[in-house]
């Protein structure tokens, strides 16, 4: 029994459903996704005291009141203090751990890279109190050294995976040819190896930028009156007392967070 020929215009319209269908789900996907984040922004720019739709008139009074509060600007300069130094530490400590695990052989190795990620799947309140109780021995409780060292070691994983992503490529004999003509391994390393690994060196330290500066549960648990983020401004004034003012922060750190992302897909396709 012979099978009717399907003709090629019947594929072509299936072609097209498919297409068209898997774009409007994506779509959809994304607009679930981004709607709530994206309503937040109109409402920064509300005259009104609540936040409420729909908008009577516009502002820009809650901008100038996060400018001129204390409390605002005290959480701006902490997160801007707390944040670099914490990603230059997780770059350093991140970057030195991904070359060693590239390129030593020993027993154990598997074991000491998870150890080393294990920051980025325990839950966040495990780290927080375990930090909390074991920096109360040494006084760190309250401080920025103790907020930054636990951002750090947060972020560092992200560093880890990046760099050990990039050096996959890397061409080994460039070392050696570096080494050949009479450069010492140091200059080997700033004059060879980071420029190659750079993307991903950068885009481990993004990553914990990121995380650092958007981290609230250890900050609650650290951090005293003098060290307040402005996650946890943000985490304090929603309890408290809702104002727009957050929904201007939000709006700031949306732009923020944005422009991170877009930098990190830049150099992804620049490392491609």
């Amino acid at each position: 029994m012979k099978l009717l020929p399907i003709f090629p215009a019947y594929y072509n319209l299936l072609d097209k459903i498919g297409w068209y269908t898997l774009r409007a789900v994506c779509i959809a996907v994304l607009a679930y996704l981004l709607l709530p984040v994206v309503a937040i922004i109109p409402l920064s720019f509300s005259d009104s005291s609540f936040l409420a739709y729909p908008i009577e008139g516009l502002s820009l009074k809650w901008y100038r009141e996060m400018w001129h509060s204390d409390d605002w600007s005290r959480a701006t300069r902490n997160s801007f203090i707390v944040a670099p130094l914490a990603t230059l530490l997780a770059t350093v400590l991140g970057t030195l751990a991904a070359m060693g695990l590239a390129h030593a052989r020993f027993f154990g190795k598997g074991f000491i890279t998870s150890l080393l990620i294990a920051p980025m799947v325990v839950p966040i309140v495990v780290v927080g109190v375990s930090s909390y109780l074991y920096f109360a021995k040494f006084g760190l409780n309250d401080s920025y050294l103790g907020l930054i060292l636990v951002h750090a070691a947060l972020g560092a994983p992200f560093v880890v995976t990046t760099v050990l992503a990039t050096l996959q490529g890397f061409n080994q004999n460039l070392v050696k040819a570096s080494l050949s003509l009479g450069a010492n391994p140091l200059e080997t390393f700033f004059r060879v190896t980071l420029p190659v690994i750079a993307p991903g060196v950068i885009s481990g330290a993004l990553f914990a930028f990121a995380t650092s500066f958007d981290e609230v549960v250890v900050t609650l648990f650290l951090a005293g009156p003098e060290q307040v983020t402005l996650p946890r401004q943000m985490f304090t004034g929603i309890r408290e007392n809702i104002s727009p003012t957050i929904a201007a922060v939000a709006t700031l750190l949306i732009l923020f967070t944005t422009t991170l992302m877009l930098t990190l897909e830049w150099l992804r396709g620049r490392r491609k």
